[in-house]
């Protein structure tokens, strides 16, 4: 039922009006203005009934539903069907109501064109007057603003900046040769990205607005690297996966961050497989308050399972989960379930009563420095024993597919935690029987922005004048984004058949001291402004990681981001020897750790600062 408000009344009593209009127009037309007298009161009684009928029409026709401010092609559609309708029909109501009047068949083709006309017409210079006045091209308010990018969004943005008081879009650059010098939803595109240095000294541009979202990183970092050179600050439009998902509008402008300039491509999944794998299905993720299992968490809701299940150690991180769920996926069915990895009673319990068909494992200790001193055995409990109560209760209660995240620290481990990761993977591995619950492990580097990761640490201490704490001028790490690590865990959880450790593609390794320094200038300062230090490299570091042991080789699959490793094998009885060990229910200090664990990892080699 169509509410009734002002505006609503005023768009009907300008259509009676229009209609009154085109109506008298109608006969004047047909009489070159010069209306005879008999004609002039047939006019007016026909108009008492010719008005009210169109009204009637037009209000069964849904005219007044829409907002005028967003009339589009879709409501002059509307109109012409409601007008060309009531065309048809005033001939058959002045028969039915028996007026008896002599009115020109002229009128009645005259009439439905003007009201077509004024209708429509109306309408748009609403819109032109609501979007940009009536004198759009001359329009001086706002910031002057150039965007880089017209394609679909750089052309969506130009609408929304057109209603908006606060930016002056001035053009638009594209690289593309057959659009430039053409007109865009009334902007001209001016010139290729690398004309924007003229461009913007030209218009007084200080702001550029990157609308990419769908080229490859190497294009949208070189327009960032463009502006920055150049002095410019710059905007960008969402990712492109949360625009295809609807979450966000491209008017949701953002500063440029650290994941345009280091981030990659976008992810190419299998929608269909994870649909199969995922939807109306019941999903546990362990570890669903932590970085990577919190997006797990978001990424699987957009599938739809049954029923998505949290399992978290955290409290905090439990209820924070339970406030974004429930206000971004209010149909879904999701349990918040308290726990933690390592507690039996509390597993068996929770995989009786949901019944999972598939489990995430992200549940682990992952601070190096942490894990190294004084929490070595609390991060083999964790990290092994815990993973290993997590995966048989799988097996045991025929969970189909259980997926392990992994780390590259695990090859050819340095630090304790890299260490335990390896032994998680050697269990899983171990589990795997030709039938039941298959197990994939999948191992990627550092994500951006997670717990613990260097990129907050670095915001909060620019932010406080710094200096910038950088462990040495050579480390090096690999990185990926949060939800790009997510996607491809998903990917490699579908294609996995059993006892695989997937390597994600994790690209170029980058110099922590470059990203200070990126994360300077995206600050709007200098180096002259943030000092560097560098403090020598803590517990259980290492210069560089590495994504594959020395003694493994990887096997191509058919997703461009993921290959397998095929790492060594270890005997049952070895295997079993290690779970005894890690069952131990007694406290062990650091030393009496590593010294077990080079046994389990003849691989892990502890770096000297390791004590």
């Amino acid at each position: 039922m169509l509410k009734v408000n002002r505006y609503t009344a005023m768009a009907v009593l300008h259509d009676i009006f229009v209609a009154a209009i085109a109506w008298a127009g109608a006969y004047l037309l047909r009489f070159n203005f010069d209306l005879p007298q008999n004609f002039q009161s047939e006019m007016w009684r026909t108009l008492l009934w010719v008005a009210p009928l169109q009204s009637l029409i037009f209000w069964y026709m849904g005219l007044y539903r829409g907002i005028w401010r967003y009339a589009s092609l879709v409501d002059l559609r509307r109109i012409f069907m409601a007008v060309l309708l009531a065309a048809m029909l005033i001939p058959l109501g002045l028969w039915m109501f028996r007026i008896h009047a002599v009115v020109p068949r002229s009128v009645l083709i005259i009439d439905p064109i003007i009201l077509l006309l004024a209708m429509g017409g109306g309408r748009l210079l609403y819109r032109l007057w609501k979007e940009q006045g009536l004198f759009g091209d001359i329009k001086l308010q706002g910031e002057p603003v150039l965007v880089m990018g017209a394609g679909e969004a750089g052309i969506g943005l130009s609408k929304d900046l057109a209603r908006s008081r606060e930016w002056h879009q001035v053009g638009f650059l594209d690289d593309d040769a057959d659009k430039q010098g053409r007109i865009l939803n009334g902007i001209k595109v001016l010139g290729k990205l690398e004309s924007l240095p003229y461009w913007a000294q030209r218009f007084g541009v200080t702001q550029a607005i990157i609308a990419m979202p769908s080229s490859t990183h190497q294009q949208r970092k070189h327009a960032i690297d463009l502006a920055n050179s150049n002095g410019i600050k710059a905007l960008t439009v969402p990712a492109f996966d949360d625009l295809l998902s609807g979450r966000v509008s491209v008017s949701q402008l953002r500063a440029v961050e650290l994941d345009d300039l280091l981030g990659r491509d976008p992810v190419q999944l299998d929608g269909a497989g994870l649909h199969e794998q995922l939807t109306d299905k019941v999903v546990l993720v362990t570890g669903a308050g932590g970085s990577i299992g919190s997006e797990l968490c978001r990424q699987i809701a957009r599938f739809a399972p049954r029923k998505l299940v949290l399992y978290e150690a955290g409290e905090l991180a439990l209820y924070n989960m339970e406030q974004e769920l429930n206000k971004a996926f209010p149909q879904l069915d999701i349990a918040y379930l308290a726990g933690d990895v390592r507690d039996d009673v509390r597993l068996d319990q929770v995989f009786g009563e949901y019944k999972p068909n598939a489990v995430f494992h992200a549940a682990a200790y992952k601070h190096v420095p942490l894990m190294e001193r004084h929490n070595a055995w609390q991060a083999v409990r964790n990290n092994v024993f815990g993973t290993w109560r997590a995966a048989s209760c799988a097996q045991r209660h025929g969970v189909e597919k259980f997926v392990l995240i992994s780390t590259d620290k695990a090859v050819n481990p340095t630090n304790v935690m890299g260490t335990t990761k390896r032994m998680a993977e050697i269990v899983c591995q171990g589990l795997q029987r030709s039938e039941g619950t298959r197990f994939v492990i999948v191992r990627f580097g550092n994500v951006l922005g997670s717990n613990g990761s260097v990129i907050p640490k670095f915001r909060e201490q620019i932010a406080k004048g710094g200096p910038i704490t950088v462990t040495h001028p050579e480390i090096t790490r690999f990185f990926m984004s949060i939800p790009e690590a997510a996607q491809l865990v998903m990917q490699a959880g579908y294609m996995g058949k059993g006892g695989e450790i997937f390597v994600l593609d994790m690209g170029e390794p980058v110099k922590i001291v470059d990203l200070a320094k990126e994360l300077i200038r995206l600050s709007g300062l200098g180096e002259e402004d943030i000092r560097i230090e560098y403090t020598g490299l803590r517990p259980g570091e290492k210069l560089y990681e590495e994504v594959l042991a020395d003694s493994e080789h990887t096997l191509p699959t058919p997703h461009p981001k993921l290959r397998i490793a095929q790492a060594r094998q270890v005997a049952a009885d070895e295997l079993q020897a290690m779970l005894d060990w890690v069952q131990i229910d007694t406290a062990n200090s650091d030393e009496a750790v590593r010294e077990r664990l080079q046994h389990w990892v003849p691989e892990y080699v502890p770096t000297p600062n390791a004590h």
